[in-house]
């Protein structure tokens, strides 16, 4: 799978991947999630969004935002016919080596807790709990994972 970063005119695109790829999510605890509902055309402009598959029919999207200390993956997505075939793992892969790659010794995300099968594979991948957000209608679980920065 070959990443690259979006352009302007697959934005419909990235919003069809990421409401089929969360939708069921979101189904599940009754909610809107931000992955799901987001404006991406303004997303487009403040973060990074990588993709793969043909502009008109997206198989997976990646979303970071690089900060001064972490770099953070706002979103992970997969097309739901292609989940199982560790693509969310190459996705992972890709911004851990993006944070190397721009001198991050930190990435970052972020989960709600009922989503018990992301919150196991994210220690998996040996992401550790930092904190438990409590808010007024769920809970968010933001992980870190310390990645190696390559010796200057």
């Amino acid at each position: 799978m070959s990443l690259r970063r979006a352009t302007r005119t697959e934005i419909p695109a990235v919003t069809t991947l990421q409401q089929a790829a969360y939708a069921p999510l979101k189904q599940r605890i009754g909610m809107a999630l931000p992955p799901h509902d987001a404006d991406f055309a303004a997303l487009f402009e403040t973060m990074e969004i990588w993709v793969s598959g043909p502009s008109e029919a997206l198989e997976t999207a990646l979303i970071i935002e690089p900060k001064s200390d972490h770099l953070l993956i706002w979103s992970l997505a997969v097309v739901p016919a292609l989940k199982g075939r560790r693509l969310g793992s190459v996705l992972l892969d890709f911004a851990e080596d993006r944070a190397r790659h721009d001198g991050h010794g930190l990435v970052r995300l972020y989960t709600n807790e009922r989503f018990t099968e992301n919150v196991a594979w994210y220690q998996r991948r040996g992401y550790a709990i930092e904190r438990i957000e409590e808010r007024p209608d769920r809970r968010i679980v933001h992980f870190s994972r310390n990645v190696t920065v390559p010796a200057s």
